[in-house]
């Protein structure tokens, strides 16, 4: 018998090697049985499997709650260093777009057995990044600090918490994955109105700080939280290049590539939409973003049971993802302030349904939860092209159309649609 631990110290698993007696002694990595007729079995439940998912929360308020402050910080950066909105605007896009790039390699970290270490080197860029953003008064050094240490922060956090989570799910796995993204919603609410609220009263450099130790109290609550199960693989490529030879995942990547490159074109110009066309004030646009992603948290929970218990994942998400391509052509019909403000209602609940599936979705392609990391890091990677291009794309159609939106709309709710047609074209149950 044979007693080893992976180099986060996850839990000891005890296997019978398949010779007598036989051990490696390489290292802790490698003292690892090859024996691969036992596997690990998800316990699918009890209070470690669902403390997980409560790790993933706090992760995800930080990785994806944190980029949706950035409409507040354009705001400020706009007034303050009166910039035009296209070169503020790159400090956010350089956030996003690193947010996903650097899950190939943080997944594979991840998949390797460094899950805390990954995520500690993670959240501690985040922070540190908001500290320094705190302190810049010049356009260079917002970006560096904002955009790029952040964004790098952001990336490499990501990642790991979904392949714990995923380790310890099988019946419940779509469940626990959009549960856990719930945590976007909290954070895309809880960092813009910090933000928002807090900079006419104690100014924007606390105001910043206020942020980073809401974003050190999660990154703490995380690191606690977190149990990986699994043993480490630590062979195997970057990147998986057989993947993309399997239909249904090929079919998976071009579709999140569609979505992604028009889903932040809601996000970035539902603001200059109300303000433009509705006449909103500044301080009200604020509240449709906030509406919006508030709106999120509550259907993300319950588009995951769904997915578990009566449809499939891909299934349901093709259809949500139908549905909010729809939504986006409504938008064009939207000319009041009320209207407005039913618009946010049901693009955030659309929009948390459907970006709640992603997950669960692409775990639903992938056997082998060992390669989790990897497999999922490779889609977020090719996905960071696409969220970059998307807001550039509908702001040049915004600018050849005069100020127009409908075009944009339009554009957006043409692709998000074609995004459906690549899931629907491989349902998942």
């Amino acid at each position: 018998m044979v007693a080893v631990s992976d180099p986060e110290k996850a839990p000891t698993v005890i296997r019978r090697s398949s010779q007598p007696n036989a051990a490696s002694i390489s290292g802790a990595e490698d003292a690892l049985p090859t024996n691969e007729e036992e596997e690990f079995q998800p316990p699918d439940g009890g209070w470690t499997a669902w403390s997980q998912v409560l790790a993933g929360v706090f992760i995800n308020t930080m990785a994806w709650g944190y980029p949706a402050t950035f409409g507040v910080y354009q705001l400020y950066y706009r007034d303050t260093l009166k910039l035009p909105d296209s070169q503020i605007s790159w400090i956010g896009s350089l956030q996003v777009f690193l947010a996903f790039a650097m899950c190939t390699f943080s997944g594979r970290l991840a998949d390797a057995g460094y899950v805390k270490s990954t995520i500690i080197v993670g959240c501690f860029l985040v922070i540190f990044g908001t500290f320094m953003t705190s302190l810049c008064t010049e356009y260079w050094q917002i970006f560096l600090a904002q955009g790029l240490c952040t964004g790098l922060g952001l990336g490499i956090m990501f990642m790991p918490p979904l392949q714990v989570i995923n380790s310890y799910f099988v019946t419940k796995r779509s469940s626990a994955l959009a549960i856990s993204a719930t945590g976007t919603g909290f954070g895309s609410v809880a960092f813009p109105a910090t933000i928002q609220y807090l900079i006419p009263k104690i100014g924007f450099p606390w105001a910043v700080r206020c942020a980073a130790f809401v974003a050190l109290f999660a990154s703490v609550m995380a690191v606690l939280l977190l149990k990986p199960k699994l043993k480490p693989r630590t062979s195997g490529p970057l990147i998986e290049w057989d993947a993309f030879r399997e239909g249904p995942y090929l079919l998976y990547t071009l579709g999140a590539f569609l979505f992604f490159w028009a889903l932040y074109f809601g996000f970035f110009y539902i603001n200059a939409y109300a303000r433009n066309e509705i006449h909103f004030t500044t301080t009200t646009s604020v509240h449709l973003l906030l509406i919006t992603n508030g709106l999120s948290i509550p259907s993300r929970p319950i588009a995951g049971y769904l997915a578990d218990r009566h449809f499939g994942p891909i299934n349901l998400y093709a259809f949500q993802t139908f549905i909010l391509g729809i939504l986006l052509f409504a938008w064009a019909g939207v000319s009041t302030k009320t209207g407005m403000y039913v618009f946010s209602v049901f693009f955030g609940l659309a929009n948390g349904a459907a970006q709640g599936l992603y997950a669960g979705s692409l775990a639903s392609l992938t056997k082998d939860p060992k390669k989790m990391g990897t497999r999922f890091g490779m889609v977020c990677t090719i996905v960071a092209f696409a969220s970059l291009a998307g807001p550039p794309t509908a702001g040049a159609i915004i600018d050849r159309s005069g100020g127009e939106y409908l075009w944009a709309q339009v554009w957006a709710g043409l692709v998000i649609v074609l995004a459906a047609g690549f899931w629907s074209g491989r349902g998942s149950r």
